[in-house]
């Protein structure tokens, strides 16, 4: 139970659908989602193939608690080869869609091949066609939700899809959900539209049930009951995850102006706070809250551009309520160019959600341009006459659109600050792992983001571990690689059940989620058996990168977190001590000292290499 025992394989090369049993033994193991997605990818490709040829494999995965009365239920994971990194990608999203998925009665759907012209996936329960997408291939993710609901006449009808820039090869394009929803990192919009899949509309009605529904029942109102009493879950329903922008300035672990800087004059301008405000016209940039399936948090954020202020937005399409913003896109659009107009920041933010972008990493990315530019290295003639100075409020408005459309300087910025950086000759600039762009958190100031930071399978990553706290008390390096180690395979586990991870900043402990998976599924775990779920996971994750052909020379760090010191805030006057902590990590961990996995360790961890 919990799970619903079904795959659902699509071959697009050749057009054949089918169903298959769930393989139960790899369950057992992996629970769902991220591991199991994970476990069935290993088995199905070789690992050293193109992210964005046929033979990479694409895989929508729900968990044994998507779509049940669990709160915030609404999870899946996309896995696949990440087009921007070339190592694995696992990429989260909520809002409706990966519980419609479940409830049409599949625990996952994988996807090989390419279709010979662009196709959707219709899905209604166990009614599956492969349909042209001529229609829609070239409109962006809001215009497709629309032709499909409108086409299948059903305003019930959940989606997935790739905007323009997934379409045009944009390294970093998300899969949209439900509008505002993505999985957003890692390029996996990209891979999908190098299959010709523009998306996956779903109608499900088949229900989930618990193995022990008395159980389940109470469990989770227990669950509901913690939620509702939690000042964190408070925090995260007024203010979403803005807040962050407050307290990361504080701390001096803000990233400003492609992490020159660790603290931003205009962090005020765009944080929760600014959010809030009205304005002497009446106008205030939150509307309201939005939530994701069985969520009893609600901390999507609901946002309206004020049409007087900002002119590049004064367009009828955007006069509008829609997905606001969150700390990341506000981090990636906001310090990290030096911008603080939060209706230019909204405006982009709707921009990325409506083509497909993945906000961070073209924050990062412009980022990366701008330090160039202001270096004399980009000339305004290449940014088509764009100044790119930081802090261009219309540079990043035109930019984002730009990329989306694949048009421009647009077609430079899509490469991403790895390979833009590394095409005007100064690599050293991207402030990236493995390819992919930093989150809203500097690894000077946070010495174990930065292990972190270097040690995630997907590149860059900062909800792949958690270890603020610590990083908070102490901004040293010493002590951070095991409580690195054990929250990367904790996340692992939980990032597997089908729930969210924000329970546990709002009441909840791991214990929560293991009652839950133990009253839904047919049979039980201790906490240790999740945990070594997740260090299973993670091991498996980290065999495929190098398969892949990724080494320990690529768990590393940009030169400026290395050798430049913080300039102010808490950690002044440090660099991360990367090389310390990583050797401390590989010991935990119970690999090599060059990163390489022992096949005790694998025969231990059941995985079979």
């Amino acid at each position: 139970m919990g799970w619903q025992k079904q795959i659902l394989r699509i071959d697009l090369t050749t057009g054949d659908i089918a169903n298959e049993p769930l393989n139960q033994t790899w369950a057992d193991l992996y629970l769902g989602q991220r591991g199991l997605g994970t476990r069935y990818l290993y088995e199905e490709m070789d690992p050293t193939a193109d992210p964005l040829g046929p033979d990479n494999v694409l895989i929508f995965a729900t968990g044994p608690l998507t779509a049940t009365s669990a709160p915030t239920s609404s999870r899946y994971s996309v896995i696949t080869k990440g087009a921007l990194t070339g190592a694995i990608a696992c990429s989260n999203s909520g809002g409706l869609f990966g519980a419609e998925l479940k409830l049409a009665g599949y625990d996952l759907v994988i996807i090989k091949g390419r279709a010979p012209a662009p196709v959707y996936l219709h899905i209604v329960d166990n009614e599956i066609s492969l349909l042209p997408a001529d229609a829609i291939w070239g409109t962006t993710v809001w215009s497709t939700e629309e032709w499909l609901r409108k086409t299948h006449q059903d305003p019930q009808l959940k989606v997935a899809s790739i905007g323009r820039a997934g379409e045009a090869g944009v390294l970093y394009a998300c899969i949209v959900n439900d509008l505002h929803r993505a999985a957003g990192r890692s390029g996996v919009g990209t891979v999908m539209g190098s299959k010709n899949l523009k998306a996956i509309a779903v109608r499900g009605t088949q229900g989930v049930s618990a193995a022990r529904p008395e159980e389940f029942n109470r469990q989770v109102a227990e669950s509901k009951q913690k939620l509702a009493v939690s000042p964190g879950r408070e925090s995260l329903a007024r203010d979403g995850t803005t807040a962050m922008m407050a307290i990361m300035n504080r701390y001096g672990g803000l990233p400003t102006r492609n992490f020159q800087e660790v603290q931003f004059e205009g962090a005020d301008k765009i944080g929760a706070e600014a959010m809030h405000k009205v304005g002497a016209d009446g106008h205030r940039n939150l509307q309201g809250n939005g939530a994701c399936f069985g969520c009893d948090i609600a901390c999507q954020r609901v946002s309206r551009i004020n049409p007087e202020h900002w002119s590049i937005a004064n367009r009828k399409e955007y006069k509008i309520a829609g997905g606001g913003l969150e700390y990341e896109t506000a981090f990636a659009f906001g310090p990290l160019v030096g911008i603080d107009d939060i209706d230019a920041l909204t405006f982009a933010g709707f921009i990325a959600n409506e083509y497909g972008l993945d906000p961070i990493s073209f924050g990062g990315t412009l980022a990366a341009a701008m330090e160039l530019y202001s270096l004399g290295v980009i000339t305004k003639e290449e940014s088509d006459g764009v100044s790119l100075e930081f802090g261009n409020a219309e540079a990043l408005c035109i930019m984002i659109e730009k990329t989306g459309k694949l048009e421009g300087f647009g077609k430079i910025l899509a490469l991403g600050a790895r390979r833009l950086c590394e095409k005007y000759g100064r690599p050293e600039l991207a402030m990236q792992v493995k390819g992919q762009e930093f989150a809203g958190y500097d690894s000077r100031t946070m010495q174990g983001m930065g292990l972190g930071y270097a040690t995630s399978n997907r590149g860059a990553c900062h909800m792949k571990h958690q270890v603020f706290s610590e990083d908070m008390q102490d901004q040293g390096a010493n002590g951070k690689a095991l409580p690195v180690k054990r929250s990367q395979d904790l996340i692992a586990a939980l990032d597997s059940t089908g729930l969210c991870i924000f329970p546990r900043g709002a009441g909840w402990k791991s214990d929560d989620y293991r009652k839950l998976l133990n009253a839904a599924c047919d049979r039980e775990w201790s906490l240790e058996d999740l945990n070594t779920i997740g260090e299973r996971i993670w091991n498996l994750e980290r065999l495929f990168n190098e398969k892949a052909g990724l080494t320990r020379a690529d768990d590393t760090l940009p030169k400026r977190m290395l050798e430049e010191p913080a300039p102010s805030g808490k950690a002044k006057g440090r660099v991360c001590e990367l090389e310390t902590m990583l050797d401390e990590y590989y010991k935990e961990r119970g690999w090599k000292p060059d990163g390489t996995l022992p096949k005790s360790l694998l025969k231990q961890m059941k995985i079979e290499p």
